[in-house]
């Protein structure tokens, strides 16, 4: 008689290794999870992925390319903008004075850039292309907010969707908005009745300084500054009293020229050239156009910044071998 095995009873019980894989699956999965919250891995492939903790790596890959760049400043005046930027020359072969980074968008506002400077003249061009909309359709030269916030809400886009990239520059926009009745090409239009964009004499008109960055954020400031440099600059534009708008362009200029010299002390090794642009109102020395400083005032600004570079540099010279003496 043949004997049958009985069925084995299910056990719910499961053995050491598979306790050990359950629990290895586990940690590794945290592990990962944690690795990708600090490192971006998984979250920074596409610009429509935010990272658990609500971070978009993507923008602020973005922000260290920005870091890389030359330093760039704004300074807002009382009669004007001053921009300049620390262009480094990256080859002794290039042509001193040429590849301007600093960009006339319309008559009356200039922009100014640090980062990739492919991504730079994409700007520019686009900047350029949303001042003609607004003459064509306004008959009147744009005012320096509607362009800040038409390229602001531009460069967000690029941060939206995963078949694009987010612009690696932040740029300075500065421009004067007058308050005054301007003349009007009469092919375009007779003109409005006060002002750019028809504003409210002594309310609307003055000069205007604003930074979009990567993101697409802007805002408005008295002194601004991106780049390499950023911090430094940053710490000497915070020791001007901006905000009491007292400071002429002429001392602007100065300042300026100062500020570079200062923010590019960290990185001395490499050669640079001063770019530097200004815009008055229109009784000023543009007549409310954004020029180059003229040549005899931004080198004579910078044999001031470079005396006062070499007086500082001596003046650290001197503390540290005094502390030597003490020890």
């Amino acid at each position: 008689m043949s004997h049958m095995s009985r069925p084995r009873k299910p056990t719910t019980k499961l053995s050491v290794s598979r306790v050990c894989l359950i629990t290895h699956r586990k940690l590794f999965r945290k592990a990962r999870e944690r690795l990708c919250q600090q490192h971006g891995t998984g979250y920074d492939l596409l610009n429509s992925i935010f990272s658990p903790d609500g971070r978009n790596f993507q923008v602020e890959y973005a922000v260290k390319a920005v870091e890389n760049g030359g330093t760039s400043i704004g300074i807002r005046c009382k009669d004007g903008i001053v921009l300049a930027l620390e262009k480094v020359v990256t080859s002794k072969l290039l042509k001193a004075g040429a590849n301007k980074r600093i960009a006339t968008v319309d008559s009356h506002v200039g922009v100014v850039y640090s980062g990739m400077v492919p991504d730079g003249r994409h700007f520019v061009d686009r900047a350029r292309e949303e001042s003609q909309s607004w003459r064509q359709n306004f008959k009147t030269p744009i005012p320096t907010a509607d362009l800040a916030s038409r390229m602001g809400g531009y460069l967000q886009a690029y941060t939206m969707y995963g078949s694009v990239r987010p612009f690696g520059i932040t740029a300075i926009i500065g421009g004067i908005d007058t308050s005054e009745e301007t003349p009007v090409d009469g092919e375009v239009g007779a003109g409005p009745g006060c002002g750019a964009g028809g504003k409210v004499p002594g309310k609307h008109g003055g000069p205007f300084l604003y930074m979009i960055e990567p993101s697409g954020l802007y805002w408005g400031y008295y002194g601004a500054a991106t780049g390499k440099g950023r911090q430094a600059a940053k710490a000497e534009l915070e020791k001007l009293d901006l905000q009491s708008e007292t400071m002429t362009l002429q001392e602007a200029v100065k300042e300026a020229a100062r500020i570079i010299y200062v923010a590019q002390k960290d990185n001395k090794d490499k050669d640079f050239e001063l770019e530097m642009t200004w815009i008055s109102g229109i009784d000023g020395p543009t007549k409310g156009r954004h020029v180059e400083v003229p040549k005899e005032l931004r080198e004579e600004a910078e044999r001031l910044a470079k005396a006062a570079d070499d007086s500082d540099d001596d003046d650290e010279g001197d503390k540290k071998d005094d502390e030597k003496m003490e020890e």
